[in-house]
């Protein structure tokens, strides 16, 4: 069962626009589900003022859930907003199955794709933080004392032992990520000694950036249909010109209100980000909420210190608009004439070209910008 529910906080402007933002962000859930392997039973959704205290969905609200719940046989309760620990615990009580939230959601995702040591460990990093402050939830014996080989001693509960021991595994995971920070450090000092200008492939989920970065590479990384596709970061070399050649690198997708457990847990993937000199900003021109994943896109890039990186937008999926939308493709230009923009279709190759070229002059004003310094 998914819900959904609509607060006033959270959705402004004209009731329609309201209503088709609620119905976008919903329809996009679907797809978190679908991906985290959930079969959807049904979609329930409110409209409140303000999230509920207790849990968030209002008393009222909370026992109709419940009674879907028995009815319908479900297992597990999707809430497509971040819960607190509180909110969760309770909601559980009441609808007497499992509850996640977007947060936990997305992290399931997560674990579910990670295929590196680094995305595992990394994965690993944000369930535990996320985690620790659950643990209250469904144990029935708290209070029980409990000592023995490798625990603090007599007198520790159950609950202190389990939080103990999962701040311990945190210590552990940062320590070894923070080695895993030194080898790319490492191997990014390799790539700066020769001189090559770095250009970072992010976007939204599902824009289609392994496909693009595929394409230009002729790699083989993984590219589907789906949400978080790809959840480690790929370097390789791309040849532009006899005289100009790139480091490309394709990252894990943004999302609507990206959960920050994650930002911190990726910062050492996310850090190919911030330290580009040109990001290729694919953007799935098909999808009618583009212009609010460009905003959501920009606001984790934000997030993680990479806001002031000069963007390439690229406009990708032009093959599925028709009519008044249709785009042509090619290389769009400001009133400079510099290429601020360009349309392609990965599908169909249109495009691929002209993007190429593109790359290369932003590479060249990179270089003339380095040497004025």
């Amino acid at each position: 069962m998914l819900v959904g529910v609509m607060l006033a906080a959270d959705y402004s402007g004209a009731n329609e626009t309201r209503e088709r933002s609620f119905q976008t962000a919903l329809a996009e859930a679907a797809e978190l589900v679908a991906a985290a392997g959930g079969d959807l039973a049904c979609t329930e959704t409110a409209k409140r003022d303000r999230a509920h205290t207790a849990l968030f969905v209002g008393t009222g609200k909370a026992e109709e859930l419940a009674a879907t719940v028995r009815r319908e046989n479900i297992e597990l309760a999707v809430f497509n907003h971040e819960l607190t620990p509180t909110q969760e615990r309770n909601l559980e009580k009441i609808l007497q199955c499992r509850v996640l939230d977007r947060v936990g959601l997305i992290l399931a995702i997560f674990a579910k794709r990670a295929q590196s040591q680094e995305g595992k460990l990394q994965v690993e990093l944000a369930q535990l933080t996320h985690l620790s402050g659950r643990l209250v939830r469904g144990y029935g014996h708290m209070q029980s004392q409990k000592g023995g080989i490798g625990l603090k001693g007599p007198g520790e509960t159950q609950l202190e032992t389990d939080r103990r021991l999962i701040g311990q595994k945190i210590t552990a995971l940062k320590k070894q990520l923070a080695n895993v920070k030194k080898q790319r450090e490492t191997r990014r000092k390799s790539r700066m000694a020769g001189r090559l200008k770095t250009f970072a492939i992010v976007g939204y989920t599902n824009a289609g950036k392994s496909s693009l970065f595929n394409r230009l590479t002729k790699s083989e990384v993984l590219a589907e249909d789906r949400l978080f596709a790809t959840l480690d970061t790929t370097a390789r070399r791309l040849y532009l010109t006899p005289e100009c050649s790139i480091i490309l690198t394709d990252t894990v997708g943004f999302v609507r209100d990206l959960p920050h457990k994650l930002v911190s847990a990726f910062s050492a993937t996310l850090e190919e980000t911030a330290l580009a000199d040109v990001l290729l900003h694919v953007v799935d021109a098909s999808n009618p909420d583009s212009e609010r994943q460009i905003d959501d896109v920009n606001a984790v890039l934000e997030e993680i210190g990479a806001h002031g990186i000069p963007q390439l937008l690229v406009y990708n999926k032009i093959d599925l608009l028709h009519g008044d939308n249709r785009r042509e493709a090619g290389i769009l230009r400001d009133v400079q004439g510099r290429a601020a923009a360009v349309n392609i279709s990965v599908a169909e190759g249109a495009g691929l070209d002209a993007l190429r070229e593109a790359v290369a002059e932003r590479a060249e004003e990179c270089e003339t910008a380095h040497q004025a310094v």
